[in-house]
C-alpha cells in the first residue's frame, strides 16, 4: 500500500509540474 501511495504520490506531483510549466512557457512566448 505504502509503494502504490508513493506512486500515485510521484504522478501527482509530475502532472502538477507539468501544468505549472506550460503557463510559463505560454507567458514566456507572449512576451
Amino acid at each position: 500500500n505504502m509503494s502504490k501511495a508513493q506512486i500515485l504520490q510521484q504522478a501527482g506531483t509530475s502532472v502538477l509540474s507539468k501544468a505549472n510549466q506550460v503557463p510559463q512557457g505560454v507567458l514566456s512566448l507572449l512576451q
